[in-house]
C-alpha cells in the first residue's frame, strides 16, 4: 500500500509574523539610534533612560495603531471587492464562468476540463466566490489576517526590541558603547531568527540586520556629536 508523505507549511496567511518581525526590528533600530544620537550629544544616563523609555512607549503605541489601521483597511477593501464579485456572480454567472475558464486555459488547463469545473462552481455560489477571490484577488476570504493580532504582535515585539538597548542603563551601567553592543547582539539575534523562518542562513540574516542597525546608529551618533546638548 502506497503511503502519502505528509508535509507541513508555515502559516504565511496570518498577520502576526510580519507585524512581529517589523515590530521587533523597528524597536531595536529605533532605540539603538535614539540612544546613539542622544549619547553622542553628551547626555547623561538619566536623559538616555528617559529618551529610551519615551521612544519605547511612543513607538510601541504607534506601531500597534499603524498595524491595526493597515490590516483593518486592507480587510475592508477585500470585503468591498468580495461584495462586488458576489454581485457579479448573481447578475452574470455565465460571464464570470467564462472569466475563470479563460484564466485556467491561459495557465495550461484543457478548455473542456476548465469549462466543466466552472460549470460545477456555478451551482455552488459560496465556493464560486472563494475561487474567484483566490484567482482574481489572491486572497482566501475566510483566512484574512486579524487586525487585533497584528496590532498586538507589533506592540509587544516593538516594546521588547526597544527594551534591549536600554537594559544596561536600567541595570546601572553608564557606558554608551556597552548599551550599543547589547543592542547589536539583539539585532544579530533577531536577524538570525528571521533567517530561520525564511530558510536562509541564520548568520547572514543576523549580519544583515546588524549592518543596517549600525548604519542607523552611526548616522544619529554623528548628528548627536555635531549638535551636542
Amino acid at each position: 500500500m502506497t503511503q502519502v508523505a505528509e508535509h507541513h507549511h508555515a502559516d504565511v496567511s496570518g498577520g502576526w509574523l510580519r507585524a512581529a518581525t517589523f515590530g521587533a526590528m523597528d524597536g531595536l533600530v529605533t532605540n539603538i539610534a535614539l540612544i546613539a544620537g542622544v549619547g553622542g550629544g553628551g547626555a547623561d544616563r538619566s536623559a538616555l533612560v528617559l529618551t529610551g523609555v519615551a521612544g519605547l512607549v511612543a513607538g510601541a503605541i504607534s506601531m500597534g495603531i499603524g498595524e491595526y489601521t493597515s490590516v483593518r483597511t486592507q480587510n475592508e477593501q477585500v470585503a468591498a471587492e468580495l461584495a462586488k464579485e458576489l454581485r457579479e456572480l448573481r447578475l452574470n454567472p455565465e460571464g464570470e464562468a467564462d472569466e475563470l475558464v479563460g484564466m485556467w486555459v491561459a495557465r495550461g488547463l484543457p478548455e473542456p476540463l476548465a469549462r466543466e469545473v466552472a460549470d460545477v462552481l456555478k451551482q455552488h455560489p459560496d465556493q464560486a466566490l472563494r475561487v474567484h477571490a483566490q484567482e482574481e484577488l489572491g486572497v482566501v476570504p475566510d483566512e484574512l489576517p486579524s487586525p487585533w493580532t497584528a496590532a498586538g504582535s507589533s506592540f509587544v515585539c516593538f516594546a521588547v526590541g526597544a527594551l534591549i538597548p536600554l537594559l544596561t542603563y536600567l541595570l546601572g551601567f553608564d557606558s554608551l558603547w556597552l548599551a550599543l553592543a547589547v543592542g547589536g547582539i539583539g539585532l544579530f539575534a533577531a536577524g538570525a531568527v528571521v533567517g530561520r523562518f525564511t530558510a536562509r542562513p541564520w548568520w547572514l540574516g543576523g549580519l544583515r540586520q546588524l549592518a543596517l542597525g549600525a548604519l542607523a546608529a552611526v548616522a544619529t551618533y554623528g548628528i548627536g556629536v555635531w549638535i551636542g546638548v
